[in-house]
């Protein structure tokens, strides 16, 4: 079930917080954990079962391995290492499983031998809910926070249907003490949250759903028929539609939290308003950054063992965020991009902003450039069709579009790019989401109501018009 659909939009969200308002305090926490479940099966299907079994698990674990558990500190170590390892595992085998078999078959062939594929259902979510678990496990294990006892606390953390299936990635420690049975939950923050849903809605709905079939025409293009002008198109339009739809979808769960009574962190700042790959990563899905510096970067030594040390933490790094979000050689590309990226900023001082409004406005240019090129691969099918277009970006013709193109390239989508564009260039402060949530001036009054009747009600008519697509991120 989509955030962006009729049956979610006006029945599922409606019945759910009409539940959890009038329901005694006790069974707040137990309405959501059954509506997430819920939510999860109608998308999920069969793959339901390897969630729950994932949630048995490390609930079972996370009971045992608090530093005033029942176990000797070495027992502790072997288990933690026990249930990190079941839980990469099952990530190995549901999404990587394939894509290894594939290769082991492509170089078997050479030789004349032919090797099965296995092709596994991709289960909704598996690299979100696998980094709640990791994350559990691990902060109770170190006792910043502590086990949870009731199960139903536990079902409503993990499987929470706003953040469930694309995030933002909630850290054990982020959430722990919002999740006691008796919380509070009051219409003021079904009156906070409202806002900033449908601010996400708006973004996806009218802006990202809209430069989609722009940005699929242009990446279906034949290398033959690629051109300086469909590059350009497809490059700047995805980066736009990506950002509006991942940046709508964490609005929409940031504000459905909020309206149950839940905070989940922030996942976006203006992260085309950075001057530098380094400041980009502060605030492009900051959810992931944040766990893989807390639970990978910094146990690898972070900063702290020297430059090549670090330069080596931080290749190992984004080696992995490539891999994280999908199975294809493009996504390791785009990870070691930026990894090199990061270190050329370190190795030369380039990390932190320059002065000057020239120098920032340059950097800032030569950021959301590179940035562009990342994206290039992010979104092509196979490396072939990244350096294709890569390659016709490079170089300038007065060829016309193709036909396939310029029916996609229709004067309201080049327009909406256009003021897209604009808006994601705005200086990098305010951040719309949370200044939309808890501001009190005048602006942001204007602001949430336009969002919540013009922006609202015309999204809510592209929905019932049955325009609308899935989730980009629901493909991780």
């Amino acid at each position: 079930m989509s955030f962006a659909t009729p049956l979610f939009l006006w029945f599922f969200v409606p019945a759910v917080l009409t539940a959890v308002l009038v329901a005694p305090r006790g069974w707040r926490n137990g309405i959501v954990a059954v509506a997430s479940l819920l939510f999860y099966v109608t998308g999920a299907g069969g793959t339901t079962l390897l969630l729950l079994a994932c949630m048995v698990v490390n609930y079972l674990a996370g009971l045992r391995l608090a530093p005033d558990g029942p176990l000797a500190a070495d027992k502790r170590r072997v288990l933690l290492v026990g249930v990190i390892g079941f839980d990469l595992a099952v990530l190995l085998v549901w999404k990587y499983l394939g894509f290894a078999t594939e290769q082991l078959a492509a170089i078997a062939s050479i030789v004349g031998a032919d090797l099965p594929v296995v092709h596994l259902a991709l289960p909704i979510g598996i690299s979100f809910y696998t980094f709640h678990h990791i994350s559990y496990v691990v902060d109770v294990y170190r006792g910043e926070r502590p086990a949870l006892r009731e199960p139903v606390s536990f079902i409503t953390y993990i499987a929470m249907f706003p953040q469930l299936v694309a995030g933002p990635i909630v850290r054990w420690r982020e959430i722990a003490d919002q999740l006691p049975q008796e919380r509070t939950h009051r219409l003021d923050d079904i009156a906070a949250g409202f806002p900033r849903f449908a601010l996400g809605l708006c973004k996806k709905v009218i802006v990202a759903d809209s430069l989609a079939p722009l940005v699929d025409a242009a990446f279906a293009t034949p290398s033959d028929e690629m051109t300086w002008s469909v590059a350009w198109l497809g490059a700047i339009g995805y980066a736009l539609q990506l950002y509006f739809d991942f940046s709508g979808y964490s609005d929409m769960a940031i504000g459905l939290g909020r309206m149950l009574g839940f905070r989940l962190p922030e996942n976006f700042a203006r992260p085309y308003s950075s001057v530098t790959i380094t400041e980009f990563w502060r605030r492009w899905h900051m959810s992931l950054s944040r766990w893989f510096r807390d639970y990978l970067y910094i146990p690898l030594g972070g900063n702290r063992r020297g430059t090549w040390t670090t330069y080596r933490n931080l290749s190992i790094v984004f080696v992995l965020t490539g891999f994280w979000h999908g199975a294809n050689w493009t996504f390791l590309v785009w990870g070691v991009f930026h990894g090199a990226l990061l270190i050329v900023e370190r190795r030369f001082g380039w990390a932190e902003a320059p002065q000057g409004p020239k120098a920032l406005l340059g950097r800032r240019a030569l950021t959301f450039l590179l940035v562009v090129v990342g994206w290039v691969f992010f979104r092509s099918p196979d490396l072939g069709t990244a350096f294709s277009v890569l390659g016709n970006m490079l170089v300038p013709d007065f060829d016309g579009l193709p036909d396939a193109v310029a029916v996609a390239a229709t004067n309201q989508r080049i327009a909406l790019l256009v003021l897209a564009l604009v808006v994601v260039l705005l200086p990098n402060h305010p951040v719309t989401g949370p200044y939309l949530e808890s501001a009190r001036t005048r602006v942001a009054t204007g602001l949430r109501v336009a969002v919540m009747t013009v922006g609202a009600l015309y999204a809510a008519i592209l929905v019932a018009g049955g325009t609308f697509s899935p989730f980009l991120y629901y493909q991780f």
